[in-house]
Parts: C-alpha cells; sequence; structure tokens
C-alpha cells in the first residue's frame, strides 16, 4: 500500500494529511478557498487519493498555511514511496489552460531541487498573493526529495498559470511514481539507492 498519513502541529499550523499514490477520493480544508482549489486539481489531475484538514494563522496571511501544507504533502509522498522500489521516477507534463503554458518535469531523485521560471502577472489572485505558488513548490521538493523544473511557456492571467502549473505538476508526478512492471524488484537508480 503506497499510502502515508501525516500530522504536523506548529504554533502556526496544524494539519493532518493522507495521501494514497494509488487513487482514491479527495477532500481538501485548508481554510484558503485558492489553495483548496489548487489541490482538488492536483489530486484529481495526479490521480490521488488525497484529504488535508489544515488550520493556520490566517488572520496574518496565507504564507504558513501553504507553506506548511507544501511540506506535509512533500513528507507524505516520500513516506509513501518507501525505498523507490519499482517507480518510473521520471515523469514530464506540457500543460495548457487557456493562453497559459506551463512544462513541468520532475525526478524523484532524492535530491531536492527546484527551478522555477514561472511569472505571475499579478500579486494576488483574490485573497491568495501570488508568489506562495512557489513557497509551495519549494516546500513540496525539498521535503519529497524532489528535482522539480516549472517553466511558463505562455500566459498573462495569473489564476490560469496558476492553475496550469499544480496540474502540469500533478501529472508529472502521476508519471513519476507509476509502477513500471519490468522494474518491479529494481530501485529506480544505477546506484541501487535514492
Amino acid at each position: 500500500m503506497r499510502q502515508a498519513e501525516i500530522e504536523r502541529v506548529t504554533r502556526e499550523t496544524q494539519i493532518k494529511l493522507s495521501l494514497n499514490l494509488d487513487g482514491g477520493n479527495y477532500q481538501i480544508d485548508t481554510g484558503c478557498g485558492f489553495l483548496n482549489h489548487m489541490l482538488e486539481l492536483f489530486a484529481a489531475h495526479g490521480g490521488f487519493g488525497l484529504q488535508i484538514s489544515a488550520r493556520g494563522d490566517t488572520e496574518v496571511d496565507y504564507h504558513h498555511t501553504v507553506e506548511d501544507v507544501g511540506i506535509v504533502l512533500g513528507q507524505a509522498l516520500r513516506q509513501a514511496l518507501g525505498d523507490m522500489r519499482g517507480v518510473a521516477r521520471y515523469g514530464q507534463q506540457l500543460l495548457p489552460m487557456d493562453e497559459a503554458l506551463l512544462l513541468a518535469v520532475v525526478d524523484i531523485s532524492g535530491r531536492a531541487y527546484l527551478v522555477y521560471d514561472v511569472t505571475l502577472p499579478t500579486a494576488r489572485v483574490g485573497d491568495f498573493d501570488t508568489e506562495l505558488a512557489e513557497e509551495f513548490m519549494q516546500a513540496l521538493v525539498r521535503n519529497a526529495g524532489l528535482t522539480l523544473h516549472c517553466r511558463m511557456l505562455a500566459g498573462h492571467n495569473s489564476h490560469h498559470i496558476i492553475e496550469a502549473l499544480f496540474k502540469a505538476v500533478a501529472r508529472a508526478l502521476r508519471q513519476a511514481v507509476q509502477l513500471d512492471a519490468r522494474q518491479a524488484d529494481k530501485i529506480p537508480s544505477t546506484k541501487g539507492v535514492i
């Protein structure tokens, strides 16, 4: 079973998250409507079962909530993958959303590295600070041990760009975590470990 459950409680946030890499329902409640929407898209396009209940100091802003949800999702992804035996390891997705076009390429390498080449034309979508999209991806990458390249090729609507980003990352991860029957007993590295 490629599943994980993580709880994280700090002075700024309280998060409970469960992840099933092989599917299931999703139910997201972070206290931030736009983040809920992006994570629902992430679960649906990734084919993941995902339940998140999060509360944070949103009276300050959404920064701690967004970052900490990224941390916990990254930890859950790493835990659910175990020793990585049999996974494809790499995934990529070029994804359009109206005028926006985003590329996401992932390597579940064990080495956290984010290349984020996404320019958002507005500072906010509703009450969501658009710079938090990068914060989320950075937290996810660091805690899952991913190498992730995100590149915007076109776009001028911040909502469309961020939506395409979350969908592209989810679909790239869906490929990367997919089990490869030809490599079922092997770690996908010539080193023998990831």
